[in-house]
C-alpha cells in the first residue's frame, strides 16, 4: 500500500523528471488516490490511477521513479480510464500542484458516479473494495436515499451502463441503518 507521502514524493519526482525534459504534464487522479489527497477519507491506496498528458512522457518518468523509489510495478497506471464518463468534471481543489505537473481530480458528485459503476465488493482486506469510499462520499454529499445517489449517477452515465449491483450497493447502505450511511 501507497501512503499520501510516498504519492506525492514519486508525483513531485515525475514532475522534477518532466522539469529535466521541458515539459510540462497534466494529471487527472482518479480511484484511491483521490479519496486519499482531495477528500482525505484513507491512509492509503494499492497504486495510483490516472489519466495524464503527455502519456508516453509520464509513463516514462513514473517507470523511472518506480526503480529510484522502489515503488510497486504499476504504482502509477491508467487502468481506470474505462469508468470515466464523457461529462468529466474534475477540480484542482487543494490539491498539491508541482512545477511541471498540473494535478486535478473528479468532483464528489463524478467521483461518486465512477465508485457506483466499479461499485467493487472486495473479498478480504487486501482486495478492492468501493464500499468505504461510496460511503463517505454519500455522507460528503449529504444524500438522504438510494435514488438520490444514482440520480447523481444518471448525471454522469447513461442508465443503461449503470451495473444493477450499484443500485442493490447503494439500497444496501442506505437500509442499513434506515438513514445515511
Amino acid at each position: 500500500m501507497l501512503t499520501r507521502e510516498q504519492i506525492l514524493r514519486a508525483l513531485e519526482r515525475v514532475a522534477a523528471l518532466l522539469r529535466e525534459r521541458g515539459i510540462t504534464g497534466e494529471m487527472c487522479l482518479l480511484g484511491g488516490t483521490v479519496m486519499m489527497l482531495a477528500f482525505k477519507a484513507r491512509e492509503a491506496t494499492k497504486d495510483v490511477d490516472a489519466v495524464f498528458e503527455p502519456a508516453a512522457a509520464v509513463r516514462d518518468a513514473a517507470a523511472n521513479v518506480e526503480r529510484e523509489q522502489d515503488l510497486p510495478p504499476g504504482w502509477l497506471n491508467d487502468a481506470a480510464k474505462g469508468f470515466l464518463s464523457s461529462v468529466h468534471e474534475a477540480t484542482a481543489g487543494d490539491l498539491p500542484q508541482f512545477a511541471n505537473l498540473r494535478l486535478v481530480a473528479p468532483t464528489a458528485e463524478y467521483m461518486l458516479a465512477m465508485k457506483c459503476m466499479a461499485s467493487r465488493i472486495g473479498a478480504s482486506v487486501a482486495d478492492p473494495s468501493d464500499i468505504a469510499d461510496i460511503r463517505f462520499l454519500v455522507r460528503h454529499l449529504g444524500l438522504g436515499s438510494a435514488d438520490q445517489a444514482l440520480a447523481i449517477v444518471a448525471q454522469y452515465y447513461p442508465a443503461e451502463r449503470v451495473p444493477a449491483r450499484a443500485g442493490y450497493l447503494l439500497e444496501e447502505l442506505f437500509a442499513e441503518k434506515g438513514t445515511a450511511p
